[in-house]
């Protein structure tokens, strides 16, 4: 499918300032109407639910829409959508509702720490599954021996944030739901890139942040609502009780949950389309896909013939999320080199913290991480090409 790279791009004012943004994978920039979906809302008046006035009214139904439109982008209920700050506090939240001493927690190497130090401080014991450090693969025949009668929660990634790896999720969730285990699966860095589907997965809950997918800095985690019903988390005596307003602590940032559903019609009208806001979502986000994996084999291929780089991961199946050192250069002056030119890269660990230990490249500072997101196009890709070439 010919996928509108102009069009999309127009629809980003950032964009205009020339730089090539190849730091997608950290937080993605805002188009328009999301923009707008904000302002307006604040310009409409808003009010704390359960009022008896229609600012309160708007304000509930910004709540439900933006329920409805994640729910629509993961393929979940409306009535699972947790949401909250950023990921990392609703994991923390939710971590210390399901598990504790006497339960077994199986992690992954390959995550990001969000998706671990929240469960390796519930105290419940840990169990690793370790990465290769040499692909980047995440093999599932280790998951056998590691899941058991006392695991409690298996929490993986759906992809690495800095190899992009996309590990056989499905595969380790039939063994988890065979030992009678919850499937908590980070797909943070997975649903920028393509399309979603949890059931498919096989995750018990997905967790989600809008601001990586051309949002507002809002969390999701989206769980089946009668699952939800089982979890008793920490809450004030006077709050809801209900599902799922009992996991969300405080007064949500209204204004910023109606810039999260826009951010989802936005991403269904990536490419044209007909059908449900769902049927849009998977065509659209398929496109995107493809568009970013294309300029991704240009990249990598790129990088991968310079003597002077070294490319870490080589995973059968990723994102289009690239990590690599050049020599005699640490990551931060290759990264402020490339800002020099006009080229966003992040450095370091990136929140990776147990997989750059086995990658043997935490305590030097770990890498540089460049990734490609659907607006980025051809000459981002060659500018930074262009710039790691001058550091031969």
């Amino acid at each position: 499918m010919h996928f509108p790279i102009e069009a999309v791009r127009s629809t980003y004012p950032a964009l205009a300032d020339g730089f090539a943004y190849l730091d997608g994978a950290a937080g993605t920039q805002t188009p328009q109407p999301v923009i707008d979906a904000i302002s307006a809302a604040y310009r409409s008046g808003i009010g704390n639910v359960g009022g008896a006035f229609p600012a309160a009214r708007r304000s509930g139904a910004i709540v439900a829409e933006c329920r409805a439109a994640v729910a629509d982008l993961v393929g979940g209920h409306p009535d699972g959508v947790v949401l909250g700050p950023n990921m990392t506090t609703l994991t923390y939240r939710l971590a210390r509702a399901i598990a504790g001493p006497g339960d077994e927690v199986v992690l992954s190497r390959l995550d990001h720490d969000a998706n671990v130090r929240p469960w390796t401080q519930t105290g419940a014991t840990v169990r690793w599954a370790d990465v290769d450090p040499v692909t980047g693969e995440l093999p599932v025949d280790q998951y056998a021996r590691l899941i058991g009668e006392r695991t409690r929660v298996v929490a993986v990634t759906a992809a690495s944030n800095i190899l992009g790896t996309r590990p056989d999720v499905p595969a380790i969730a039939a063994l988890a739901h065979r030992a009678g285990a919850l499937m908590y699966v980070d797909g943070v860095h997975a649903t920028p890139h393509g399309p979603v589907d949890m059931r498919e997965l096989g995750a018990d809950f997905y967790a989600t942040s809008a601001y990586k997918w051309s949002g507002p800095h809002i969390g999701a985690v989206v769980a089946d609502p009668a699952l939800l019903e089982t979890i008793r988390p920490d809450k004030l005596a006077s709050s809801p009780d209900t599902v799922p307003d009992r996991f969300e602590t405080g007064t949500a940032p209204f204004a910023d949950l109606a810039g999260v559903t826009a951010a989802v019609e936005h991403l269904a009208g990536l490419v044209p389309g007909t059908g449900s806001r769902r049927e849009r979502l998977l065509a659209s986000m398929g496109a995107a896909e493809e568009h970013e994996l294309g300029l991704f084999a240009v990249l990598i291929e790129g990088l991968e013939t310079m003597p002077h780089v070294t490319v870490y991961g080589k995973p059968a199946r990723r994102t289009a999320t690239a990590y690599f050192n050049v020599a005699g250069h640490t990551p931060r002056q290759v990264a402020e080199h490339l800002a020099g030119l006009g080229v966003n890269v992040w450095n370091g660990h990136n929140y990776a913290w147990e997989l750059t230990a086995a990658l043997g490249i935490r305590d030097s500072g770990g890498a540089v991480r460049a990734g490609l997101v659907h607006y980025n196009d051809r000459s981002d890709v060659d500018r930074l090409l262009e710039g790691v070439a001058r550091l031969s």
